[in-house]
């Protein structure tokens, strides 16, 4: 069987097996029914480890065995095990999940969180100033700020990134809304975007022609971007009452100055 080397190692990536078992599925698939000889033949896999990886295939319900003499095998459908694969994902996902939250009622977890509010050397949170890389990590403590925010947060951003996180934006805002937090948000980006989003939201979004990225909160602690290029963005996490509530008067007064031209 003529496989290009580069498709046994996406394939082998891609369904997470080795790559005698990638050979073998895919001498299975190319064949339709063969036995362990054919395969072997096949597949270019020593005859000694074909059984054992056929036999691991099947486990792994990527082969099946076709009863009768000689012993055969059948490979199961790509889209089959991908669907199999997506299922049994979700799946520990959710009892990942699972398992995470229950660790916040255990003894083990209330002393750490005890650990890190008192310490050897308590932290002065006001004295705190962060440098982030990565999206997920900046977007993870944007949220933490945000929840925690209790009269006011700032928001200045792209109209497409609000766009295209609805679902946890969405979340957020109302969060906000419940717990009566003012929001004020200048988004920079398509104005038909910009409008649509205030529909959906119920959220005053002034546009902004400034290419800009931060949240402030409560006036107290602000996260600004420094770069924003993919993966490798980052940001700054500043908690100064003193530089927070100087940004946002600056804010304040450039969203002020638009709506006065408008007008």
């Amino acid at each position: 069987m003529l496989v290009k080397q580069e498709l046994v190692k996406k394939i082998k990536d891609y369904f997470g097996l080795n790559v005698y078992e990638t050979k073998v599925w895919l001498a299975l698939i190319s064949k339709g029914i063969a036995s362990a000889g054919e395969i072997a033949d096949i597949s270019g896999v020593p005859r000694s480890r074909t059984y054992d990886v056929l036999e691991s295939l099947e486990k792994r319900e990527f082969a099946i065995v076709k009863l009768g003499k000689p012993v055969k095998y059948m490979g199961v459908k790509p889209k089959v095990i991908l669907e199999k694969l997506k299922n049994n994902t979700l799946k520990y996902a959710d009892d990942k999940i699972k398992e995470l939250s229950r660790i916040k009622e255990t003894d083990e977890f209330t002393q750490l969180e005890s650990l890190y509010k008192e310490g050897i050397i308590p932290i002065k949170r006001e004295s705190v100033t962060a440098s982030l890389k990565g999206k997920a990590n900046i977007s993870n403590h944007v949220r933490e700020i945000i929840q925690n925010a209790q009269k006011e947060v700032i928001i200045c951003t792209e109209a497409d990134e609000i766009n295209s996180k609805s679902r946890l934006f969405n979340q957020t805002f109302e969060r906000l809304k419940e717990s009566k937090v003012k929001i004020k948000a200048a988004l920079h980006g398509d104005e038909k975007i910009i409008n649509s989003l205030n529909k959906r939201f119920g959220v005053k979004f002034n546009k902004i022609n400034i290419n800009a990225k931060f949240f402030i909160i409560d006036r107290k602690e602000i996260l600004f971007y420094i770069n924003k290029n993919g993966d490798e963005e980052v940001a700054i996490w500043l908690n100064s009452e003193f530089f927070a509530s100087a940004f946002a008067t600056l804010f304040d007064n450039a969203v002020e100055a638009i709506e006065k031209e408008r007008k």
